[in-house]
């Protein structure tokens, strides 16, 4: 794919830093799913968007009920390319590294009352119009602030690595939470964690409500946004979420927040630290 300026504009180097992107990201160009599988994708997303207990069998059964011929291995192979995974616990179905280090869940009976006691961070699939990207982001839980995220073509733990160490300094929460997929549990993720003296919190196999405001995060970003547009770049849709998330951050308000937003809430608990 040829990406080209128009005249006044910055250099492509200039754009990838200012936008924070890998210039192989910019360039990349959808492939390697048909048609029909990136349409049977969007519509296994919307459905585990709204429920994502539905296992394999379900949702083979819901893509029939759609008049797809189509059977669960099929099935499965997509939700593992988008890195879907029913919450209740199933065995095989999201592996590990076997030879990275798991941490236990620290945050069941948890009262979580004050910005950056915990930070979690997550992976979801993205749709394109001929393709598909990976978003990540890092919340704080009590504010639900977004501090960071990135987009990335592939499922390599590179980008989670480089977006958490952009954030990263001593002192700057008491645990991150993450799930057990093998982005989280590489050393060479959890080591600058442990480097700077904060408690690793994994979810539970299957439990993807162990990190429930990170689900409620990709939600309410599909729903007020994703669904809503057709992207077909990924510069566009890095737009499209850059511009996002500076709402949902300092405009977009929460019941569950006293009607404040997630900056409101974020900068005033961190200045009392």
């Amino acid at each position: 794919m040829m990406v080209t300026t128009e005249p006044g504009e910055p250099s492509l180097r200039k754009q990838c830093e200012l936008l924070s992107l890998n210039r192989s990201t910019l360039y990349y160009k959808p492939k390697g799913e048909s048609q029909e599988n990136l349409t049977l994708m969007r519509l296994l997303d919307e459905q585990y968007t709204r429920t994502p207990f539905y296992g394999v069998i379900k949702m083979t059964h819901y893509l029939r009920t759609m008049g797809y011929h189509i059977n669960e291995k099929r099935v499965r192979r997509l939700l593992r390319k988008m890195g879907l995974h029913a919450v209740y616990p199933a065995p095989k179905l999201s592996q590990r590294h076997p030879e990275h280090s798991v941490y236990p869940y620290l945050l069941r009976d948890v009262k979580v009352e004050q910005c950056n006691q915990v930070w979690s961070t997550d992976i979801t699939y993205i749709r394109l119009s001929s393709g598909f990207v990976y978003l990540m982001a890092v919340i704080d839980w009590h504010s639900r602030y977004v501090l960071n995220w990135a987009l990335s073509t592939t499922l390599d733990a590179d980008f989670c690595i480089e977006a958490v160490g952009e954030i990263l300094h001593p002192g700057c929460c008491h645990i991150f939470n993450t799930d057990q997929g093998a982005q989280f549990t590489t050393p060479r993720f959890t080591q600058p964690l442990l480097d700077n003296d904060i408690s690793i919190s994994m979810d539970g196999r299957g439990r993807a409500l162990d990190n429930i405001f990170v689900e409620r995060l990709w939600r309410t970003v599909k729903y007020e946004l994703i669904y809503l547009q057709e992207y077909d770049t990924v510069k566009e849709v890095y737009m499209g979420l850059k511009e996002y998330f500076q709402f949902y951050n300092n405009e977009r308000i929460h019941q569950s927040l006293a009607y404040a937003t997630p900056a409101e809430v974020y900068q005033a608990g961190s200045s009392r630290r």
